[in-house]
């Protein structure tokens, strides 16, 4: 298989964790390469997710560099061969947010995620009406088909939490996200009772943090947590205006694991958030 010159985040990603073994085994890349019996401009291909291993060579790469732990092995074998086929492939092209298709597949892949906002909605739980609101607040303003591909790519990620094995999923939100009527008292009565079924979802944990909690921290940001086969292998996904940032070295993701879970003691239990939600309902 030809090198990529436009690899995804998961071939990147499976590049920059065997550069990660390599640098923990104290060996150079030409070093690495006299090791494994190949050039080291192939191995720098591989270390950037250009060029594609399979799961046997990822393996060999394990036992040189003496990586004993197992679970890692796999899930990085696991992560070999071409770059993954899905249904954001149609979106190749289209006027979408930098990394938007990179998001989908991580998703796709994800063990868990969790996720917490103070003004919106969660992606994954937001209704097509509240979707279009939020897309047509967007400074500068996009054109209709450009929310209209939006609103569809967004809508066919939410399969994710109701496939087959879904992954568990965590959303923590402020009150006002609750109270903003984006869309209109409509739409928003709508959201809520959405939000409602969706918490009732085994797979689905919903938690609200009050206007009587005085603070907490992040409230100036959104953040994703995506969790992988093990945990070094796990995401953040920061939403920005020009894209998607993400991050994945250990102290980052030790500092959102953190911060996710002081969140979530600063929130209302399930039961309690359901409540409140039902609620709102009501008052809208």
């Amino acid at each position: 298989m030809p090198p990529s010159t436009s690899p995804t985040l998961r071939q990147r990603r499976l590049g920059s964790e065997l550069r990660k073994l390599r640098q923990q085994a104290g060996l150079t890349a030409t070093a690495a390469a006299a090791l494994l019996g190949v050039n080291q401009a192939q191995i720098s291909s591989i270390e950037a997710g250009r060029y594609p291993v399979s799961a046997d060579r990822v393996r060999s790469f394990a036992r040189s560099y003496d990586c004993a732990d197992e679970a890692l092995v796999d899930a990085l074998a696991a992560m070999t061969g071409g770059r993954t086929r899905g249904w954001w492939d149609e979106y190749q092209g289209l006027p979408l947010p930098a990394g938007l298709n990179d998001v989908a597949e991580l998703e796709h892949h994800a063990s868990g995620l969790r996720v917490a906002l103070v003004t919106h909605i969660p992606a994954l739980l937001q209704t097509t009406d509240y979707a279009r609101a939020l897309f047509q607040e967007v400074v500068p303003p996009l054109r209709q088909y450009e929310v209209e591909h939006r609103l569809s790519h967004r809508i066919k990620r939410q399969g994710v939490l109701h496939q087959d094995s879904p992954p568990s999923y965590t959303a923590i939100v402020h009150e006002t996200a609750l109270r903003i009527g984006f869309g209109g008292p409509t739409v928003t009565r709508a959201q809520l009772r959405h939000l409602l079924e969706m918490s009732e979802l085994p797979n689905v944990t919903f938690r609200v943090i009050p206007f009587g909690q005085a603070s907490f921290p992040g409230s100036g940001q959104s953040v994703d947590y995506v969790m992988g086969p093990v945990p070094q292998l796990d995401t953040v996904l920061l939403d920005t205006h020009h894209g998607s940032e993400f991050l994945d070295s250990e102290p980052e993701l030790a500092a959102y694991r953190s911060l996710l879970s002081r969140l979530e003691s600063a929130s209302l239990s399930p039961a309690a958030s359901r409540d409140l939600m039902r609620g709102l309902t009501r008052d809208t």
